[in-house]
């Protein structure tokens, strides 16, 4: 098998509309019905809802929990509002591999949680990628993507979008069911 992969000399939001135009395409060739994605202000979101406009899709957003908010800038409600109007569905959820009680005891007690060593290792290949598994796994808990078939899973860097994967989810109880299929996109 061949196909495409963007790879970006940087990871950052100028990378956000070449990533989801990655992804629908790629959503589009293997007929895939579900899409998660970060989205901290609610803008990646509308993005998204543009871009995959008629192709069928469930798009979920998943925002940083609301606990962090006040560190960064949370959803703007006109941009939620939107995108919904586009048919994005939201959810806010606790970070499944950072900024949850693990964090909450390094923080206190110090030391590494395991679920940490998680999220570092996929840092090896980028943030987005730990973003990306870390929204899917959310969204799985949530019941708004289902765990029985691949979906498209999208992080970034900060803010906006640099990574894009096809992914089969599984619920944080049964993480090590996660199984990343492929990389559509990436910073290198």
């Amino acid at each position: 098998m061949r196909k495409e992969l963007t790879l970006f000399e940087t990871p950052g939001p100028d990378n956000t509309e070449e990533t989801l135009q990655a992804a629908c395409r790629r959503a589009e060739q293997l007929g895939l019905e579900h899409a998660v994605l970060a989205t901290s202000t609610g803008e990646s979101a509308l993005a998204a809802a543009r871009v995959f406009e008629g192709s069928g899709v469930n798009l979920v957003a998943v925002t940083l929990h609301a606990g962090l908010w006040d560190v960064y800038e949370g959803p703007s409600p006109e941009a939620v509002r939107e995108a919904e109007g586009k048919g994005v569905r939201f959810l806010t959820a606790t970070h499944t591999l950072m900024g949850n009680v693990e964090t909450a005891i390094r923080e206190k007690f110090g030391g590494l949680p395991p679920v940490e060593l998680i999220a570092h290792t996929y840092y090896t290949f980028s943030q987005g990628m730990k973003v990306a598994v870390e929204v899917a796994l959310a969204a799985a808990d949530a019941g708004l993507i289902p765990t029985d078939g691949e979906v498209i899973a999208m992080g970034g860097t900060n803010r906006g979008l640099d990574t894009a994967i096809v992914l089969w989810p599984a619920f944080t109880t049964e993480f090590f069911q996660t199984r990343v299929r492929e990389i559509i996109a990436m910073p290198r």
